[in-house]
């Protein structure tokens, strides 16, 4: 039953008042009238068909004047909502609506959705338990049950279990002001009894509820996919990992010595070694230059043999420290999400969220299993390749102790244990994504791109790279300052300005010791300047990379400054993955004029790693929510799902990235393998 009324006369005025003393702005609250008041009276529950219920209507006024009103009682013939069936209803702030819902049998989940073609004003979506009072006034409508403030759209997934009584209120309450939606905001009144015209604030939506998609659904159509692909993808996927059907060492085809310049007629970028340029602005360790130098001055070509003469079972140990310390790491970053009623703090896409207990959008977790599965599996290969290895030496096979690129599977441990450690912490996010929470899903992917950067390094200067302590020590850095860009960062330009200088300074810095390879001084004139020139001369490669580093990083630097960016999070990221790429290419460009070359295997991961991270960044990049703005706006982002009605573009996202990762993974772990039969004194450094 409806309840509305109509005021004749609203509040005469009374005789002017005198000229109020100057006030604050924001010393009064802002009041607005309304001509129509209408309430839809609660429902509550009758012990028979023929009980006769009472209710009393009480009308006050603040007038000290009489006041005329009409009174309307009027039965609400639309009051039951039906499954898959759009209704169409207007509200305003004065005139709130909601409605009745009953689970029908064989359906436990429902999304309700609630659709408008007027962005303001802004407006509230709740949904209640069947119970009096329903809180369907702007001051009370968060006081129970799950809400949502929307524009154009909105969406909450209800679960039968979570109501007793098999059915609930869907609420619409339209708000007095639009700041909560992205709006401007009305001034404050400068007289107490002022009052604001606040326009026609009424708002036409339709409501729609439909089943949501169930585990027992979801799990037949799985099988079915399953059932469909099993047998013809388990040869392919054997045939791309052939080392995975065989415990015996595979051997690298012969490799044309002829094609690589001996150390006598060796071209002169191979005087000494190729620093990386990955993550400018931290890590700049230091390493015992002296052992670097005494080798340089006294042969001309510097080759992987030289950088390879430490004891090989100190430098496992060492490298086994990467995953050791990871492992620690890893235990401290879980976090725990408390879910509340308030559906503004997580930017979910609410139009494909599927919630399992406490967790609103369980589909946004699941799909991360991929980065568990896959980081296991890397982790299996690696096993295999370290167990044939370390069976070699202790034949002491000659190919094994004195050919290709030493082999320490400590950082593809660390490789694969953060992988793993990624889809954990994506998870965790999902639970309630927002921004405070990105620097979750954020520090395990600065932990993937130093890691991928070390062992690239460490390829070709096993003996002279940085300790785990180190490493993780700069890394942990990373992380720290993108908590600071988090807290500080949002629209603070002294924040950017420090950022950039610190960017700026570190790159021109580093640029400096990589160049020089550590041989200047601040204040000290050269030892030898001729020895400088030569390497000037010499190293036109290293000059390249150099140049073009720092030209990716100035840009970076000045977009940071220009543009503000408020991920802060997502823009540190960029410039890891920026200088990644940058030295992975060196590495590609200067093995191949080398004289090296990369065989079949290896292509094949870098072309299909290619593909899939093309097709990842695709669906990554169709921004089902923003943080750049209000929830409710956010929600005009929110798209339906498109896989098996269960996951959204963000879930195809985890999928493809992490077998993109996994990829990357397997690049790095046989683009050497060319290397296999080849002397280590000649196997050059860059």
């Amino acid at each position: 039953m409806k309840m509305s009324g109509e005021v004749i006369s609203l509040c005469p005025p009374p005789p002017p008042p005198p000229p109020p003393a100057p006030a604050p702005r924001h010393r009064y609250q802002r009041k607005y009238p309304y001509a129509h008041v209408g309430r839809t009276l609660c429902q509550p529950p009758t012990r028979t068909l023929s009980e006769t219920q009472y209710f009393f209507v009480d009308v006050s006024t603040l007038s000290s004047l009489g006041t005329h009103y009409q009174l309307r009682i009027s039965r609400v013939e639309s009051f039951t909502l039906h499954t898959d069936k759009k209704f169409s209803f207007t509200a305003s702030p004065s005139q709130p609506q909601y409605f009745k819902y009953v689970f029908p049998d064989g359906v436990d989940t429902a999304i309700v959705k609630v659709n408008s073609e007027m962005t303001f004003p802004c407006s509230v979506m709740s949904i209640q338990d069947i119970q009096c009072p329903v809180y369907d006034l702007d001051n009370n409508v968060a006081f129970i049950g799950m809400y949502q403030t929307m524009t154009k759209t909105a969406a909450i997934t209800v679960q039968r279990k979570d109501f007793p009584s098999n059915s609930f209120y869907v609420v619409v309450v339209v708000k007095t002001e639009d700041e909560a939606c992205g709006g401007p905001l009305r001034f404050y009144p400068l007289r107490p009894d002022e009052l604001i015209d606040a326009g026609n604030r009424s708002k036409t939506l339709d409501v729609v509820v439909s089943p949501a998609i169930s585990c027992e659904s979801l799990s037949q159509a799985g099988q079915t996919v399953h059932h469909s692909q099993c047998s013809r993808e388990k040869c392919s996927c054997l045939s791309l990992f052939p080392f995975l059907t065989s415990s015996a060492p595979r051997s690298a085809p012969p490799l044309y010595l002829s094609s690589i310049p001996s150390p006598s007629t060796a071209p002169p970028l191979c005087i000494t070694q190729y620093y990386p340029y990955p993550l400018l602005f931290l890590l700049s360790f230091s390493l015992p230059m002296k052992l670097l130098w005494s080798l340089v001055l006294l042969q001309k070509y510097l080759c992987v043999s030289d950088l390879a003469r430490k004891d090989k079972r100190v430098l496992s140990k060492k490298y086994q420290i990467y995953f050791c310390v990871l492992l620690l790491t890893c235990s401290s970053l879980l976090q725990v999400v408390n879910v509340t009623g308030n559906q503004d703090i997580c930017y979910y896409n609410f139009l494909c969220a599927h919630p399992l207990g406490n967790l609103s959008a369980f589909n946004n977790i699941l799909s991360n299993l991929g980065y568990v599965m896959l980081g296991l599996l890397f982790l299996l290969i690696v096993l295999q390749r370290d167990i044939i290895h370390s069976r070699a030496l202790d034949r002491h096979d000659l190919n094994a102790l004195e050919c290709g690129i030493p082999k320490h599977f400590g950082l593809f441990y660390a490789m694969g244990t953060a992988l793993m450690m990624e889809g954990l912490l994506s998870a965790c996010y999902h639970v309630c994504p927002n921004y405070t929470n990105f620097q979750f899903d954020t520090s395990f992917m600065y932990m993937i791109a130093g890691l991928c950067v070390l062992k690239l390094y460490q390829k070709r200067h096993p003996d002279i790279n940085a300790s785990a302590y180190t490493a993780y020590a700069c890394l942990a850095a990373v992380i720290f300052f993108s908590v600071l860009g988090v807290v500080f960062g949002k629209g603070n330009m002294v924040f950017w300005i420090i950022f950039s200088v610190l960017h700026i300074l570190a790159t021109m810095l580093l640029s400096t010791q990589l160049y020089y390879m550590g041989r200047w001084r601040l204040g000290k004139e050269s030892i030898n300047q001729s020895h400088f020139f030569y390497i000037g001369s010499c190293h036109k490669d290293r000059m390249v990379l150099l140049v073009m580093g720092n030209i990716v990083n100035w840009s970076l630097a000045a977009y940071g400054l220009l543009k503000t960016p408020n991920d802060f999070a997502s823009y540190l990221l960029a410039i890891a993955i920026c200088n990644l790429l940058l030295y992975f290419a060196f590495y590609i460009i200067m093995k191949l004029r080398s004289g090296e070359r990369i065989q079949c295997m290896a292509m094949v991961c870098i072309l299909f790693t290619a593909v899939v991270w093309g097709f990842a960044l695709f669906f990554f990049f169709q921004g089902l929510s923003t943080w750049q703005k209000t929830p409710a706006e956010s929600r005009e982002h929110n798209r339906d799902c498109i896989v098996l009605s269960f996951f959204d573009d963000h879930d195809i996202w985890h999928f493809l990235s992490s077998i993109a990762m996994f990829g990357s993974f397997l690049v790095l772990l046989t683009m050497d393998d060319d290397l296999d039969d080849v002397q280590r004194d000649k196997i050059f450094v860059f």
